[in-house]
C-alpha cells in the first residue's frame, strides 16, 4: 500500500524552494566530506610515525561516525523538526573542522581520527537532505525533489578538491591545517543556508497513532524490504570498487594523477545525472531505472575484468558513479512509498542506518580483499549482489501485480 503524502503538506511550490537550498547546502556538506576523503589518508600517513597501514583510519572513522548518526538523526528531527537538526548538524560540522585543524597542529592522530567520525555524525543529517526535499512535495515532483538534492553532490565535487588546493599550505609547513578550517567555514555556510527551510512537522493524528505503525511491521513490507536491499547493494558496491581502484590502478603501473583524474570523473559521473534521473524515474517507474542503475554496476565490473589499461580504470568508474546514481536514487524513491508522514523520519534514519552500516564494512573490506585476493576477486563479488537484487524486483513486481488482482 502507498503511502500518500496529505494534502496539507503538498506544496510544490515551497518544495522547490527548499530542495533548491538543501541542494546548496548538500554541495557543502558533500564538499566536507570528499575532503576528508582526499586529505585525510595523507594526514594520517604523515602523523603516523610506524604502521603506516592505520593512514585510511580517519576515513573509516567518518564512515562510521555517519552509520552511528543515522539513527539520532532521525530522532532528533522528528523530536524537534528539519530545521532545527540540520542547522544543529551543521554547527557540529564546524566544530568538527575546527577540531580536526587543531589535531593537525598537534600532530594528534586519535583527536584527528575524532574530528573525522564528528564530521561523519553532521553528515549522518547531510544524507536527510533527499528525503527532506520530497516532505512536502506531490507525488509527481518527489523523485526530482529527490535528484535535484543529490545534484549538489556535483558541486561538491569540486567546491571540495578545489578547497583542498587552495589552502593545503595556508600554514607550511603544516600541511592541510588550513584546508580544515576552510571545512569549517563551509559547514558555517550551510548554517546559514539552512536557516531558510520551511518543513512542516507532521500532525499528530491521535495519541494512539502519534508514533505511526511498529517499525517491524513497516520493515516487513515487500516494497521496503525490496528498497532498501537495492540502495545498500548499491551504495556499498560503489564503495567496494571506488576504494580498490585507485590502489589497484596504481598496482597496475598507472600514476597518482590518472588514479585522481579517475576519481573525479566517477564522482562526476556520480552526480552529474540527478539533473535528470527524477525526470527518468517520473517517465519509466522507480523501478526500471533501479535496474538500469544495478546492470551499470555489474557493467563496470565486466569492463574492470577484461583489462588494467588506464581507459579500462576510467570507462569503470564512470559507469560505478552512473550505476550508483540510478540505482541509489531510484531505492531512496521507492523507499518513499513505504511510510506515513509521521513515520518519515524513524524510518529514513533507519534506512540510512543500514545503508551506511554496509558502506563502512565495504570500506573496510575493499582494501584487504584487494591484497589478499585481487582486482579481479573485488569485481567479481559485484555480480552475485546484482542478481539478487534484480531478483528481488522481479519478485516485487509478480508481489505487487498479485495483490492488485486480487483486490
Amino acid at each position: 500500500m502507498t503511502a500518500v503524502t496529505p494534502d496539507i503538506f503538498v506544496d510544490d511550490r515551497l518544495a522547490r524552494r527548499n530542495a533548491l537550498l538543501l541542494a546548496l547546502a548538500q554541495a557543502l556538506g558533500g564538499a566536507s566530506a570528499s575532503i576528508v576523503i582526499a586529505t585525510g589518508p595523507l594526514v594520517g600517513y604523515m602523523m603516523l610515525e610506524s604502521d603506516k597501514s592505520l593512514a585510511t583510519v580517519p576515513v573509516s572513522a567518518m564512515v562510521l561516525g555517519t552509520a552511528f548518526g543515522t539513527i539520532p538523526a532521525g530522532m532528533i528531527m522528528r523530536r524537534f523538526g528539519r530545521r532545527a537538526g540540520f542547522t544543529g548538524a551543521s554547527l557540529l560540522g564546524v566544530c568538527s573542522g575546527l577540531l580536526a585543524s587543531f589535531a593537525v597542529f598537534q600532530d594528534d592522530f586519535l583527536l584527528f581520527s575524532l574530528a573525522c567520525c564528528l564530521g561523519g555524525f553532521a553528515g549522518a543529517f547531510v544524507q536527510q537532505y533527499r528525503f527532506a526535499a520530497a516532505d512536502t512535495a506531490s507525488d509527481a515532483f518527489k523523485p526530482k525533489a529527490i535528484s535535484w538534492v543529490l545534484a549538489g553532490g556535483v558541486l561538491a565535487g569540486i567546491v571540495g578538491p578545489q578547497t583542498v588546493i587552495a589552502t593545503k599550505g595556508l600554514f607550511e609547513p603544516i600541511l592541510f591545517a588550513g584546508t580544515y578550517l576552510a571545512q569549517a567555514g563551509l559547514a558555517l555556510i550551510a548554517f546559514f543556508l539552512l536557516m531558510f527551510i520551511k518543513i512542516p512537522k507532521p500532525p499528530r493524528i491521535s495519541h494512539a497513532k502519534a508514533g505511526g505503525r511498529p517499525l517491524h511491521k513497516i520493515m516487513l513490507q515487500p516494497r521496503f524490504v525490496v528498497a532498501a536491499a537495492c540502495g545498500i547493494c548499491s551504495y556499498a558496491l560503489m564503495s567496494l570498487v571506488m576504494t580498490a581502484t585507485p590502489l589497484a590502478m596504481i598496482a597496475c603501473g598507472l600514476s597518482e594523477t590518472d588514479a585522481a583524474l579517475g576519481i573525479q570523473w566517477h564522482v562526476l559521473a556520480m552526480f552529474g545525472p540527478s539533473f535528470f534521473t527524477g525526470n527518468l524515474i517520473a517517465r519509466f517507474g522507480k523501478e526500471r531505472i533501479v535496474s538500469i542503475g544495478l546492470a551499470l554496476l555489474a557493467g563496470c565490473s565486466i569492463v574492470a575484468l577484461t583489462g588494467i589499461e588506464l581507459a579500462h580504470f576510467w570507462t569503470a568508474l564512470v559507469l560505478l558513479g552512473l550505476g550508483w546514481n540510478f540505482g541509489f536514487i531510484g531505492a531512496t524513491a521507492m523507499l518513499t512509498d513505504t511510510y506515513r508522514p509521521e513515520e518519515r523520519n524513524l524510518v529514513q534514519a533507519v534506512n540510512d542506518f543500514l545503508v551506511f552500516g554496509f558502506v563502512a564494512a565495504a570500506s573496510f573490506s575493499s582494501g584487504a580483499l584487494l591484497n589478499v585476493f585481487g582486482w579481479g576477486t573485488v569485481n567479481v563479488l559485484v555480480f552475485p549482489f546484482v542478481l539478487l537484487c534484480l531478483g528481488l524486483l522481479v519478485w516485487l513486481a509478480l508481489a505487487e501485480r498479485k495483490a492488485v488482482t486480487t483486490t
